[in-house]
C-alpha cells in the first residue's frame, strides 16, 4: 500500500531547529574604537534594492544584484554608503563576505547618528 499525500496536504519538513538569531544579547548596532559595526542580513536577487527593517537581530537589507563575485557585497557597500552619506572607503565587510548574515564596520559616523538614518529608511 503506497501513502500518498492529498494535492493540498504540507510536505512533512524535518525538524531544522529555530531561525538563526543573533540572540538578544547582541544589539544590530554596536559602537567600536574605530566608529560603529552593524549586523545585515542580506537577500540577494531581489525585486529592487531596499532597507527593510530589523529581523532576527540584524538590518534586513534586499539586493538586486546576485550573490556572484562579490556583486551583492559591492552593492551592499554602494547602497550603505548612498544612505548613509558616508564615502564607500569608510565602510568594510568585518565578518560574512560570503555569507547573507555580514557584520559591517562604519568609520566617521556615530551609533546614534546611523540608527537614524535607517530608521528614516526603513
Amino acid at each position: 500500500m503506497s501513502t500518498r499525500r492529498s494535492a493540498g496536504a504540507p510536505r512533512p519538513r524535518p525538524d531544522r531547529g529555530p531561525p538563526l538569531s543573533l540572540g538578544p544579547e547582541r544589539a544590530p548596532i554596536r559602537t567600536t574604537a574605530a566608529g560603529v559595526e552593524i549586523d545585515v542580513r542580506v537577500i540577494p536577487r531581489a525585486r529592487k534594492t531596499e532597507l527593510a527593517g530589523i529581523r532576527g537581530g540584524a538590518w534586513l537589507v534586499r539586493l538586486s544584484a546576485p550573490p556572484v563575485d562579490g556583486a551583492a557585497n559591492e552593492a551592499l557597500i554602494e547602497f550603505l554608503a548612498a544612505r548613509l552619506g558616508v564615502p564607500r572607503r569608510a565602510l568594510t565587510i568585518v565578518s560574512g563576505e560570503r555569507a547573507r548574515l555580514k557584520r559591517i564596520a562604519i568609520r566617521g559616523i556615530t551609533a546614534e547618528a546611523l540608527a537614524a538614518a535607517l530608521q528614516e529608511q526603513a
